[in-house]
């Protein structure tokens, strides 16, 4: 088998799914028969590289390969298979090419030659590209395909170029009608898989523009980006999507359009012009082609797979990278022309896409065409929600025209919705500059403020805001003004500045209702809303104001406040009904992707998944949803408030579950991340040093804290909670405890996370009853979560047998039992403990959970691997891991499922 192909790509992303499809049919011991599809370079050889490397080395293979233009030659790839593959019978081979013998014969013969290198060995009989198969070499594939003997046969092949004039063809039909053929098809990866394959060459990830821009550069094909990186590994990323076409990759791609007459040609030059989407009348106009010569060029290029007929007289190609090769080959004069032809055409029509009329107009030179198109597209791009290419319209206009503040506008709300906080701010400060009026400069500050606070920059959020309130009366009253106030409130509630948030936000709504304003009296509603939500005493009736508003915000198509005012509900005290939760989880989403706001439909919806597993009591499904929405971002650059978003909360969650070398490597992950929260790294690393028992590490970490808390001006009970159980895990002295706490709480914080926080220490200074009064006190509370509330049944418990109570206590170990049945990590261990000394035995239902409910998601998908016989270090070259996070992983396995060997995770795991 050849090792480099066009369509050979040396790293396997996103594939693992058919990849465990394969090794399941592979040894399962019983006739298979696969078939793997997908277009060039999508990954079908490396692939089945993996599956040959995963097999065990008794398995013999027989990998043979068909040739473009091998159809002269029969058993084209039975003879390429046998070729490196001693012992094959030399009268066989002379039989295949013999003449006088007839094609049943020569059949026959290439079986027996087969038959005779594998005996009854278990094998894996590979025929690659069978699309250029000959006629023979399909037939013998057809042919083992009946045969019922224990191997595995895997075809792959083109599907884009498998017509009726292929041999394979009809052989493919006529076996999907008689056997159970296993069908894998391989598609192009998504933006996310994009990302993590560039990260994972270049060993860190990409800016996320570079990363929608290469996706849509190549599609998504591994082949292609990987031949864009090569050489690069190490240089600017920044600069990834705008590198030219290397040769090999040039030649790969003329393929596609090679022999094809001078019609033919300037139609498909003027198409690559024409850009992503090539409309079947302006084409026309463009190429001076009649209908009739362009519907029979257009015909034969969907055939070859070239386009593909995306719309209602509307064509694309197939791959984007086929238009830059032949848009590379036109000369300057040339590809103007074109541009221009297809400019006035669009500007005869009239209400044509902006961004089109943008895109011609800069390649045709005419840049006044081109701003004005950009302004208008930037609009229109962010009415419909599509953030991303308002941007880059907003940008090619400042290309032209850098103070234009209509496009700087455009740019910094776009750049802010698809979560480029960074370059937001750029595009906003350098607004807020040009501004020439009090309306023009609140504007953007309105803006600015709320991405002060994306960026952490609690100082400049504090700035911007008195800069805001000092410009209230130069504003025009009315909107101006109504807008001002519900941004002021709005800092104030991020802030936690709740009176002062109300306060603003009532001066918006009385002006609104002054002067009609419904927009601004839904932005002031959801601030006022999200500020009483953050208060324990007027929780209900925030929660009671953002619902109610969430109807009339998507009716007037204010999708931002209609997610944010559910965002923020849930994130509070969600409903009690998880049908409810999940609905009002997707409506979120639905409505921050009508607006294009990429933090609330992305990572707030992972989030949001996670809360209601927890709301649940279920740490591995929480896990699991943190380590999806994880993997999405993973390959991209991120800074800020958002770099990491499901790292710090999958590092809380690692905690819980005792998973704490899993928690050091999610640590050293954040700790690379520019702009994260000052408490972030400390808390994180304290806890972690508790629960270690490694006190120099911990009093370092807390000094840390002690110095950094200040920087956080809003103060959290379960912060709180979870920093003091792991000081007292770890045994620190009281006077600590009590410093740690204080330092922690303040009057803000929610009663029953209070009550829960002061139980505890009161249960360490050994005041028994004073303790138990106050775990009770939160044991049914709507605001604690589940594992919360049996940590208050576990205390309890343990001041009950203290005072020597001990019915009570066994009440109170049963109630734990039941809310820490799904949970695990050290909630468990105290509950286990306190049970031990009552002398309990866990009931049914109750019992600490094992085996492979214990495991995450993660660990799942290592134990298949385990299971499939893979060492460590295949597992670190699978996985994309160190060998020492694999063993880790595989140690952690071996605990939960409570074996000694690797052997016995076999009997254990379902290959399903």
């Amino acid at each position: 088998m050849q090792s480099t192909r066009d369509d050979v790509t040396h790293m396997m992303i996103g594939r693992e799914r058919e990849l465990r499809r394969l090794k399941r049919l592979a040894t399962s011991g019983r006739p298979q028969v696969a078939v793997v599809a997908g277009e060039p370079g999508i990954g079908k050889t490396r692939l089945i590289h993996e599956l040959l490397e995963s097999l065990p080395p008794t398995t013999l293979r027989l990998v043979g390969q068909a040739e473009p233009g091998s159809l002269a030659r029969p058993y084209e790839v039975l003879l390429d298979a046998v070729d490196s593959l001693p012992g094959a019978d030399e009268d066989r081979l002379a039989e295949l090419a013999d003449p006088s013998r007839s094609p049943v014969e020569r059949l026959h013969s290439a079986i027996k030659l087969i038959d005779d290198l594998v005996g009854e060995r278990h094998a894996v009989i590979i025929f690659e590209d069978l699309q250029w198969a000959d006629s023979e070499s399909a037939a013998l594939f057809e042919r083992l395909a009946d045969q019922q003997r224990p191997r595995f046969l895997v075809g792959t092949y083109r599907h884009d170029e498998l017509h009726t004039r292929r041999p394979f063809t009809a052989v493919l039909a006529r076996m999907e009608r008689r056997h159970a053929v296993n069908r894998v098809g391989l598609e192009r990866l998504t933006e996310a898989e994009t990302a993590g394959m560039v990260a994972a060459i270049a060993g860190r990830p990409a800016p996320l523009r570079v990363v929608v821009a290469l996706h849509q550069r190549t599609g998504g094909n591994p082949f292609f980006i990987e031949e864009l990186m090569r050489g690069h590994e190490a240089a600017n990323l920044e600069t990834l999507d705008e590198r030219p076409l290397p040769w090999s990759l040039q030649e790969v791609l003329r393929r596609q359009v090679d022999d094809i007459d001078p019609t033919a040609q300037r139609i498909a030059e003027a198409a690559a012009v024409l850009g992503h989407r090539v409309q079947f009348d302006l084409l026309a106009t463009v190429a001076g082609a009649t209908e009739d010569e362009l519907i029979t060029v257009l015909r034969d290029f969907v055939s070859r797979g070239v386009l593909v007929e995306s719309g209602e007289d509307e064509f694309t190609f197939r791959h984007a990278l086929v238009r830059e090769t032949i848009t590379g080959q036109l000369i300057g004069r040339q590809r103007r022309r074109l541009h221009e032809a297809a400019l006035d055409a669009l500007l005869a029509t009239g209400g044509s896409d902006p961004a089109l009329v943008a895109y011609h107009a800069r390649a045709a030179g005419r840049y006044d065409d081109m701003v004005a198109a950009a302004r208008r597209g930037a609009e229109l791009y962010l009415s419909i929600g599509s953030p991303y290419q308002a941007l880059r319209l907003a940008e090619m206009g400042l290309e032209e025209d850098a103070d234009d503040k209509d496009l700087l506008s455009g740019a910094a709300r776009a750049a802010w919705l698809a979560g480029l906080v960074g370059d937001a701010v750029g595009y906003a400060r350098r607004w807020r500059d040009r501004t020439t009026s009090p309306t023009e400069r609140a504007d953007a500050l309105v803006l600015m403020m709320r991405l002060a606070h994306e960026a952490d920059q609690d100082e400049e959020l504090e700035s911007l805001t008195d800069e805001m309130e000092s410009m209230i009366d130069e504003l025009p009253p009315g909107l101006e003004q109504g807008r001002a106030m519900t941004a002021i409130a709005q800092s104030a509630m991020l802030r936690e500045f709740n009176a002062k948030a109300v306060e603003w936000a009532d001066r918006a709504l009385a002006l609104a209702k002054e002067h009609d304003l419904p927009a601004v009296r839904l932005a002031a509603l959801v601030e006022k809303g999200s500020a009483l939500v953050n208060q324990w005493s007027t929780v209900a009736s925030g929660q009671e104001l953002l619902a109610s508003i969430v109807d009339e915000a998507e009716k007037l198509g204010e999708w931002v406040l209609a997610a944010r005012a559910l965002n923020n509900l849930l994130a509070t005290v969600p409903p009690e009904s998880p049908n409810d939760h999940a609905a009002f989880l997707e409506r979120m989403r639905a409505d921050a992707e009508r607006a294009g706001f990429e933090a609330l439909a992305v990572a707030s919806y992972f989030e949001g998944r996670a809360r209601m597993a927890i709301r649940e009591g279920d740490l591995s499904a929480a896990i699991n949803v943190l380590e999806e929405g994880r993997e999405r971002d993973r390959g991209y650059e991120r800074r800020g408030r958002t770099g990491d978003f499901h790292g710090v909360f999958l590092a809380g969650l690692y905690l819980e579950a005792g998973e704490l070398d899993w928690v050091e490597e999610t640590l050293e992950d954040l700790k690379t991340i520019p702009g994260l929260s000052a408490l972030v790294i400390p808390s994180l690393a304290f806890h972690l040093a508790c629960r270690r028992d490694d006190l120099d590490g911990a009093e370092r970490w807390l000094t840390e804290i002690y110095r950094v808390l200040p920087e956080q001006q809003w103060r959290s009970g379960s912060q709180a909670h979870d920093l003091l159980s792991a000081a007292l895990h770890l045994g620190l002295p009281l006077d600590e405890l009590d410093r740690l706490t204080r330092e922690l709480l303040d009057g803000d914080v929610w009663d029953d996370r209070r009550s829960l926080v002061e139980a505890q220490l009161a249960e360490a200074h050994g005041r028994y009853t004073e303790a138990v009064e106050k775990y009770q006190s939160t044991t049914e509370s709507t605001i604690l979560t589940p594992y919360m509330r049996g940590t208050a049944h576990v205390g309890a418990a343990r001041c009950h047998l203290a005072l020597d109570q001990r019915t009570e206590a066994s009440a109170h170990v049963h109630a734990a039992a039941a809310l820490l049945a799904k949970w695990g990590g050290w909630r468990v261990v105290q509950l286990d403990q306190v049970r031990s000394l009552l002398g309990l035995v866990p009931e049914d239902g109750q019992r600490t959970v094992t085996g492979i409910a214990a495991l995450t998601r993660r660990e799942r998908e290592v134990a298949l691997l385990v299971a499939e016989g893979l060492t460590n270090a295949e597992l670190a070259h699978r996985l994309y891991i160190s060998p020492k996070t694999a063993a880790v992983h595989v140690s952690n396995i071996l605990h939960k499922l409570g074996v000694a060997s690797r052997t016995e995770v076999v009997d254990l795991v379902s290959p399903d």
